[in-house]
């Protein structure tokens, strides 16, 4: 294992939005309506992929159908004989949190796939199987649906779970997978338990559930807007864009799977999976991450994994693909290209 500590010598906080509420709403639903028809466009200019049709016929987005019957939706871009690097997203969010990372990756000529887990996003929202075997089992048939192979698969927090029960379980006898990346992710496990004793308290993840069951919009809000990002750190530029962003992609899922998603972030066990990786493995994480603190996760992960490189970031914080896409992504890049 390689361990690199990276500072940041030029942090840029995100632009504050200075438009009004009434002119943000409405400049979002001009973007959105534009967004739709140009996806509805694409849609119909790539023949083959499984989507869900509107009244008339017409293809509205992209989706797969399960065993169980669970569509999850997915977005597929760039040239399809081109290496492809799959993203798997955070808990509550969705394929669209990962819009940077996408852009960049597709500008520099890689296919890229991204998915809403299911209850997340535009996924059915089911009842069941809010757990990280199901979640590597959809993305499994998603790969096997889109036949990717030598793909790069890159989670966050706890995409970066579902990132490693897949490749785990399904991504490395079938010439699926040639790089995994993990940040700010929640193996080995969040809980604190008597093997693991620096994790954190069992009455912490009540909170969260609590929290979640009484007031969903407003925990989204205070959430985004305080510690996911650090802007509850003194001197903090808050974005306002980011925030009703994540509080967006959070609201459009469902509260079950969400708060069924908080046992499964939290409690799962992924030593055996970490043990179990044999590709090369880049761990990026930052020391100021409030939500999935370092010292409990990649500290620990990225010694278990058979072929490893630790990535430090000097006060960055858990939400640091968006506020430091200008450094994560160039990171991204050369550790694919290495």
């Amino acid at each position: 294992m390689s361990t690199i500590i990276t500072k940041d010598m030029n942090q840029r906080a995100p632009f504050a939005v200075v438009a009004s509420r009434r002119d943000f709403l409405m400049g979002t639903a001009a973007l959105t309506l534009d967004a739709v028809l140009s996806a509805d466009a694409l849609a119909q200019s790539r023949p083959g992929a499984l989507s869900s049709n509107s009244a008339n016929g017409a293809k509205t987005m992209s989706t797969i159908t399960t065993h169980e019957g669970v569509e999850i939706f997915y977005k597929d871009w760039g040239p399809r004989n081109a290496q492809p690097i799959v993203f798997h997203h955070g808990w509550p969010l969705s394929a669209d949190d990962w819009d940077a990372q996408m852009l960049y990756f597709v500008d520099k000529g890689y296919r890229v796939v991204a998915h809403d887990r299911r209850g997340h996003g535009r996924s059915t929202q089911v009842s069941d199987g809010h757990d990280m075997d199901h979640y590597a089992a959809d993305a499994a048939a998603l790969v096997k649906h889109l036949d990717l192979r030598n793909a790069v698969h890159i989670g966050h927090s706890t995409g970066g779970g579902e990132a490693t029960r897949y490749v785990a379980a399904y991504g490395q006898n079938r010439d699926r997978v040639a790089k995994l990346v993990l940040i700010g992710a929640v193996p080995p496990i969040m809980v604190k338990t008597a093997a693991n004793p620096g994790g954190l308290p069992m009455e912490v993840l009540d909170g969260l559930r609590n929290e979640l069951a009484n007031n969903r919009s407003q925990f989204y809000f205070d959430f985004a807007s305080g510690p996911f990002y650090g802007y509850n750190r003194p001197g903090a530029k808050t974005s306002q864009g980011v925030v009703e962003n994540w509080w967006r992609q959070g609201m459009m899922g469902s509260a079950k799977a969400h708060y069924d998603g908080i046992k499964a972030f939290s409690e799962t066990d992924f030593t055996a999976d970490l043990k179990a990786i044999k590709v090369p493995t880049l761990v990026m994480h930052g020391d100021d991450d409030q939500i999935v603190p370092i010292a409990d996760s990649a500290l620990l992960s990225s010694k278990m994994l058979k072929n490893s490189t630790l990535k430090v970031y000097e006060k960055y914080p858990h939400g640091m693909c968006t506020t430091h896409a200008d450094v994560v992504n160039p990171a991204l890049l050369a550790f694919i290209k290495s």
